[in-house]
């Protein structure tokens, strides 16, 4: 079954992409959540023409995204977090944490754009999140977990 996303899905594409899926996937939960439309030739046509109209303006969603991926350029960011034995943490530190972090840095993301190698962190020490500013522009940021001082 041939699909239209009319937003992004996590692990199928983004907005205005057109995907192939069993059809009880998208009959009984894409369509009928409003996550996509049937990719009809009519419908097609139409996704053409607005793509087209909105490829210049891409261009400068694209570079806004750049400039918020170049703030993460040169910038350390250490989250302190209770630590217990050795440098085994109290609770986690997960993506809403980093996003937090960054937004007190000035750099604004939504907590479900970054990914964290390995989901939640449970231990001090350096780890690397993926962030995704636009589907284009994706970095790579490195930021350590210390214990906290007590």
């Amino acid at each position: 079954m041939e699909l239209i996303l009319k937003n992004d899905v996590e692990n199928l594409g983004f907005a205005d992409d057109v995907v192939t899926v069993k059809s009880g996937y998208g009959r009984n939960f894409l369509i009928p959540n409003g996550h996509a439309v049937l990719a009809t030739p009519s419908a097609k046509k139409v996704l053409a023409e607005t793509l087209k109209q909105r490829a210049y303006k891409e261009k400068k969603i694209i570079e806004d995204a750049q400039k918020e991926a170049n703030k993460l350029n040169g910038l350390e960011i250490k989250m302190s977090a209770k630590a217990g034995e050795g440098d085994k943490l109290f609770g986690s530190v997960t993506n809403a944490d980093l996003a937090e972090a960054l937004e007190k840095e000035g750099v604004s993301i939504e907590k479900k754009y970054i990914s964290i190698l390995g989901g939640s962190i449970k231990r001090t020490g350096q780890y690397e999140a993926t962030i995704r500013f636009h589907r284009d522009v994706i970095s790579n940021f490195t930021f350590d977990v210390v214990a906290e001082a007590k």
